[in-house]
């Protein structure tokens, strides 16, 4: 959902993506969850979710099994959150191939 990801992403996020780059920019988040933009998934399973809750910030971490026509691929999320004027918004996080 292109949406979520507008209003949940911090605009100076810092992300880094599976091959070590960081600072993958937000426009380029909320264009690749648009809709035709990428293959259409026929499941996503999300397992071992876990919060660390710090109060006013959390570290979540997840592992989100994808399938298309073109296969099956595991990623793994890191995402840093931090609540700011009574908002919760994602600071920074990783994706890793597993």
């Amino acid at each position: 959902d292109p949406d979520f990801f507008e209003q949940a992403l911090a605009d100076n996020a810092v992300l880094v993506s599976q091959d070590g780059q960081a600072g993958i920019p937000k426009a380029k988040i909320v264009e690749a969850h648009r809709p035709g933009k990428n293959p259409k998934f026929t499941k996503v399973e999300v397992n071992d979710a876990q919060i660390l809750d710090h109060g006013n910030a959390a570290v979540v971490t997840s592992r989100w099994t994808y399938e298309n026509a073109q296969g099956r691929f595991t990623l793994k999320f890191m995402r840093d959150w931090l609540k700011k004027n009574d908002r919760w918004q994602i600071i920074g996080g990783s994706i890793a191939n597993e």
